[in-house]
């Protein structure tokens, strides 16, 4: 790897870091702070759903801002609009307040989070393609998901820790304050390499635009519209079981107020996807396509998913968290570069925030549907029925898989090219 390339792939990296330690501060205790302040689990996930409607809402206008403005812009709006919507849910918090301005709340916090989805990764891979890196995309998320599974397990642990010796909202004032730092750090380092933005259309055309381009660059191509029309499933269950997790592992733990062992669950779930981040360039070699190790790892995802919802074993339930997490981190770098291999230069980031915003569409409607099975039935059953709602995305995973897009099997290609003879 060129110096060039090194540096854009270090500042990548630590934008993860900082990202992931300010959001896995709360990432152990979220659904006990909301439960804290009041709420049912039906209205504490309807709250999460309300983050992924803003998310839905503002996907495709912040995606004007990445391609028009630039993706550094729209990072930096990201890191303060977080940072002010996450002290705003620490005074939700602090007052009980309604349902209401919680939904309202979560709305913003859904838009701070669009300003993010699609942009940095959009940033990366131009600025790597731009200096000359002729890598392979698995390896530098891989590279990510390790940094963001070595600051989950930092920030989950000391969030459950200070949570436990405090009270559940100091860690969100900590998230705050290292977003603000991330702000510094993007201003001055982060620069738009191998892109340049578009000014010439008023926001409104811009809008109309890029919603095109979303259309006829991603459902309009079969290989990748079937990639994007999966992730409503596996997202929404994501997100539900992530947050569900933390009550139920106290629930199998026998003490509903040992937040430190909810925030080390959230650890151990992090080393799983760091452990996932290193072996799945790796594993991705034991494949001839990307799409077996996609849907090999959603078989896997689901599996997990049932025997979490069916032990009432503490420890048990830890090593399927593990097993989760796992193939997740090993299944996600593979099918972003399956997504980018697809995807024009130009139009990337406007392609990867429209399949973040169908991503999201699974988290509005999934997650508060199964937050009020939890409620009727318990989280053990909701889990077991989000496993059920992730394997409807696996059929139209294979979907994409019978297109045969050279991006299936680009990996294998380029060693077969690189192993053989010169031509005379």
């Amino acid at each position: 790897m060129n110096p060039a390339a090194r540096r854009v792939q270090r500042v990548y990296l630590v934008l993860m870091l900082g990202n992931t330690l300010a959001a896995s501060f709360i990432w152990g205790i979220n659904t006990l702070f909301l439960l804290d302040a009041g709420l049912s689990n039906f209205e504490a996930f309807a709250a999460n759903a309300f983050f992924t409607v803003g998310m839905v809402i503002f996907e495709i206008p912040t995606g004007v801002v990445a391609d028009t403005v630039g993706r550094k812009a729209s990072y930096l709006l990201g890191t303060i609009t977080l940072s002010v919507s996450t002290g705003l849910y620490w005074m939700l918090w602090l007052w009980h307040a309604p349902f209401v301005w919680w939904a309202l709340v979560s709305v913003l916090l859904g838009l701070g989070f669009t300003f993010f989805s699609g942009a940095v990764e959009a940033w990366l891979v131009d600025a790597l393609t731009v200096t000359g890196y002729t890598g392979s995309l698995e390896a530098v998320f891989g590279r990510g998901l390790v940094i963001e599974g070595i600051a989950m397990f930092a920030g989950s642990v000391l969030g459950g820790v200070i949570a436990q010796a405090t009270n559940l909202g100091v860690p969100f004032l900590l998230r705050a304050g290292v977003l603000v730092l991330m702000f510094v750090f993007a201003f001055v380092v982060m620069k738009d390499l191998g892109f340049t933005p578009d000014h010439s259309m008023t926001p409104m055309k811009a809008t109309r635009n890029i919603l095109t381009q979303s259309i006829d660059h991603g459902l309009k191509r079969r290989s990748v519209r079937y990639v994007i029309l999966s992730a409503p499933f596996a997202s929404g269950v994501g997100f539900y079981a992530f947050y569900a997790l933390q009550p139920y592992l106290l629930q199998l733990y026998g003490d509903t107020s040992a937040y430190s062992i909810a925030g080390l669950a959230a650890a151990v779930l992090s080393l799983s996807q760091v452990g996932g981040g290193i072996l799945a360039p790796r594993i991705r070699g034991l494949f001839e396509r990307r799409t077996t190790m996609m849907v090999g790892a959603s078989l896997a995802s689901v599996a997990a998913l049932v025997v979490l919802g069916v032990t009432s074993l503490f420890w048990l339930a830890i090593v399927f968290l593990v097993v989760w997490g796992f193939v997740y981190a090993v299944g996600g770098p593979v099918r972003q570069a399956y997504l980018n291999d697809m995807i024009p230069s130009k139009q990337r980031a406007t392609v990867l925030s429209f399949d973040s915003l169908f991503g999201s569409l699974g988290g509005v409607f999934i997650q508060p549907a199964l937050g009020r099975s939890a409620d009727v039935w318990g989280y053990g059953t909701s889990l077991v029925i989000g496993a059920a709602v992730e394997l409807i995305g696996i059929p139209i995973l294979l979907a994409s898989r019978r297109q045969h897009d050279p991006a299936d099997t680009k990996h294998v290609r380029e060693e077969q090219d690189s192993s053989a003879p010169a031509a005379p």
